[in-house]
């Protein structure tokens, strides 16, 4: 039975992606309200709090796809940008266990969100295959090298300059997962038009799986 099938692991996303839809839901119905109250402006403090709560899920489908790709590329390091709760780090360990090799560095910039998302990880029994890192991911990821997968899933308009900065760590042929570019695709429209440029050394492809997703292949 592969990781991902396992019960522990399965109790774990089926609970986290039953409180998703209904903590969310609930969520954005309150910031639909406070939006309308003030006018259309909402100051950071809420916005952070609201931001704090979201659980920002990737997909059951997406998740697999995920644990399939983490699974055919055989990463040594693969990092992530957007930990949120925890869901797609679950799916991407879930794929290293089974591979019998490698590690995951995830970023997360809400202390509350980092300090769930490890328990959600304990839970499923995959923490020692995790470090997570809080944090702004332009400071949490410096340093870091020889990415031979790496998934974009946290502020969309951070994802060129983090892109730009780890360029000298991505290992040849390293493959990048970015998402939401479809049901944001205004605010990573920078992220998509360097990517898609076969001059910046990047073969890449639109995937129409729920918000979207860009693959791209570190060509050069």
């Amino acid at each position: 039975m592969t990781t991902l099938n396992q019960r522990e692991v399965q109790d774990v996303l089926s609970r986290l992606y039953a409180e998703a839809q209904a903590n969310d839901s609930k969520v954005q119905a309150e910031e639909q309200a406070l939006l309308a109250a003030a006018g259309g402006m909402i100051d950071d403090q809420t916005l952070q709090s609201i931001n704090d709560r979201t659980f920002m899920a990737v997909a059951p489908e997406v998740g697999r796809l995920i644990y399939l790709l983490v699974r055919s590329r055989r990463p040594a390091l693969v990092v992530e940008f957007g930990t949120s709760f925890g869901l797609s780090a679950i799916h991407i360990a879930s794929g290293l266990r089974d591979n019998c090799f490698g590690h995951l560095i995830t970023t997360e910039q809400s202390a509350a969100k980092a300090s769930r998302a490890a328990v959600h990880l304990e839970r499923a029994g995959l923490s020692d295959l995790v470090e997570i890192r809080q944090g702004d991911a332009l400071q949490t990821l410096a340093g870091v090298r020889e990415i031979d997968l790496l998934l974009l899933d946290g502020w969309k308009p951070l994802y060129l300059p983090l892109l730009k900065q780890l360029q000298p760590a991505l290992s040849p042929g390293c493959l990048i997962i970015a998402d939401d570019v479809i049901s944001l695709s205004a605010k990573v429209a920078p992220y998509l038009a360097y990517v898609r440029d076969a001059a910046n050394g990047y073969v890449s492809c639109e995937i129409p799986l729920d918000d979207g997703l860009e693959l791209s292949i570190r060509s050069a």
